[in-house]
C-alpha cells in the first residue's frame, strides 16, 4: 500500500470518527430534550386530571340540583 494510501485512509477513518462524536453529541441532545419534555408532562398531566375532575364535580352538582 502507497503511503499516500495510508495517509488517506487514516484521514477517511479520521473524519469518520469525528462525524461520530458530532452524531453522539446531537443525540445525547435530544435525550436530554425529550427528558425535559416527559418532565413537564409528568407536572402538567396530574393538574389537567385534577381540573377535568373538579370540572365534572361541578356539572354534576348543577345537573342535580
Amino acid at each position: 500500500m502507497a503511503e499516500q494510501e495510508i495517509i488517506d485512509l487514516l484521514t477517511q477513518i479520521r473524519d469518520l470518527q469525528r462525524q461520530h462524536v458530532e452524531n453522539y453529541h446531537h443525540a445525547i441532545e435530544q435525550q436530554k430534550k425529550a427528558i425535559r419534555l416527559q418532565k413537564r408532562a409528568m407536572l402538567i398531566a396530574p393538574l389537567l386530571v385534577l381540573a377535568f375532575v373538579v370540572l365534572f364535580l361541578i356539572l354534576y352538582q348543577l345537573t342535580n340540583r
